[in-house]
């Protein structure tokens, strides 16, 4: 692999790892950003938490050249797997607690965001390219 491939992988990974880092490190907090959370829905910041982390994924993936819509369902089951491990990962913080629908909102979040990400994606006629 050259050095080109080596950082368009970079650039298509990163920020993925970015931000999955700063969920992580928010979620364990024991009261993260209290202004807002005393302020706004707890699954409208989850739904915006996790579509951000579904256009993410689904770019990292289709520009890895995973079709749209393969793109989408692997999306999708990622957000909703990493959602439930953030939900587990609460279990053990200190003033925080695991809540199936804080879950449920993280993978309806994912397929939201992955549904958005194809309206603004070309198709692609190979599944993975070379």
């Amino acid at each position: 692999m050259g050095g080109a491939a080596v950082w368009r992988r970079v650039w298509l990974w990163a920020p993925l790892v970015v931000y999955m880092t700063a969920i992580y490190h928010f979620s364990s907090e024991s009261d993260p950003l209290p202004y807002l959370t005393q302020h706004v829905w707890d699954k409208l910041l989850h739904t915006i938490e996790y579509v951000g982390l579904s256009i993410l994924v689904f770019r990292a993936l289709h520009g890895e050249g995973l079709n749209r819509w393969g793109s989408a369902a692997l999306t999708v089951f990622l957000v909703s797997t990493y959602g439930a491990s953030d939900e587990w990962h609460q279990v053990f913080v200190p003033m925080r607690s695991s809540d199936v629908l804080d879950w449920m909102t993280d993978t309806v979040a994912g397929a939201i965001g992955a549904a958005g990400s194809m309206l603004f994606t070309r198709p692609s006629k190979r599944v993975f390219r070379q």
